[in-house]
């Protein structure tokens, strides 16, 4: 694709006669207003854009100088179809004939069909293996680039980025909880031009030894304006959380006051009735023939007391308290 821009004159009065020396001409030009596809050079073409300006003497050859400039048709990720989930399940049998040895299934999901240069790409994936076979769990990113020339079609795939899970065992299962893809520099999807076309998807698949590999596709699109909906649920979320704690510094006294003692909230009977009062301290060591340490000594290897949930000492408080069940 070929801009091209002459600067000659149109007739005899617009005609300028310059002299030896070095002169600049300064213009603009402004780009159709329909969508322009993005610029890219595949593997049977490219999409390119060049300005070219020509220089016509009567008396010299014609000169002539090109400079090309890019090109970016923008997608906006944040449009409901590009944020919504994908989703696809996938089985086989694996063997051959009546040799079959059981069945493989892989389920995979992202959160969304839409993403930028940069962004890193959560899958959630479950394999189970019930076949005897050690398999192992793969992803990666295909770009797909369509030629469409006078009916006749041409496509080249080519894989731009991988990862790789764990292996499965027989007769056991895995699970991808976010297993991170990182998406890298590539061009931008292209799914308005009628001639080149450049799509993207996700390929979670298992790779089964002696037999074809089980694998799930879903699509996928690379923008270039980048969803705002998670960071703006984000800050909502920090606002809200900031107004339902602002309660605590406001309420919060520097120095906390000490508890209330006992004694100053309730009544002298009832106070008398729970507070057990202790007769005075005296001295044992006056009362005892021998020093404390010897009675220790005695009592050092003695066994526990007999476990019973009858209290053999019961007080009088406790036989007047009222009792009161509670469901």
């Amino acid at each position: 694709i070929i801009i091209i821009f002459f600067l000659s004159p149109i007739d005899d009065e617009s005609f300028i006669l310059l002299e030896a020396g070095k002169y600049e001409f300064p213009f603009s030009f402004q780009l159709p207003l329909h969508p322009l596809a993005t610029s890219f050079t595949g593997k049977y073409g490219s999409i390119q854009y060049f300005v070219k300006v020509t220089l016509e003497s009567p008396t010299a050859p014609h000169q002539t100088v090109s400079r090309e400039f890019q090109v970016i048709s923008h997608i906006d990720i944040n449009s409901p179809v590009l944020l919504s989930s994908v989703r696809q399940t996938q089985d086989k049998m694996v063997g051959c004939w009546f040799f079959t040895s059981g069945p493989v299934s892989l389920s995979a999901k992202i959160d969304r069909k839409g993403y930028c240069n940069g962004e890193v790409i959560p899958i959630y994936a479950e394999i189970e293996n019930c076949s005897s076979r050690l398999i192992v769990p793969k992803a990666a990113i295909f770009q797909t680039q369509t030629y469409l020339v006078r009916g006749k079609m041409k496509t080249f795939r080519q894989m731009v980025a991988n990862v790789r899970g764990n292996h499965v065992a027989s007769g056991s299962t895995d699970t991808w909880n976010g297993k991170t893809l990182k998406i890298p520099p590539v061009t931008p999807s292209i799914l308005d031009c009628c001639i080149i076309r450049v799509e993207y998807s996700l390929a979670v698949y298992v790779h089964i030894p002696g037999a074809k590999k089980l694998m799930v596709e879903l699509p996928l699109v690379i923008g270039t304006i980048p969803c705002t909906a998670f960071s703006s649920r984000n800050s909502s979320l920090v606002n809200q959380f900031a107004m339902d704690m602002g309660w605590l510094a406001q309420t919060m006294p520097e120095h906390p006051e000490a508890p209330p003692n006992y004694a100053d909230i309730v009544s002298e009977e009832e106070y008398a009735r729970h507070v057990t009062v202790y007769p005075p301290s005296v001295d044992c060591e006056e009362q005892l023939p021998c020093p404390m340490l010897a009675y220790i000594q005695e009592f050092r290897f003695q066994p526990p007391p007999l476990y019973s949930e009858i209290d053999p000492y019961p007080t009088e408080v406790e036989e007047n308290q009222p009792v009161s069940l509670m469901d």
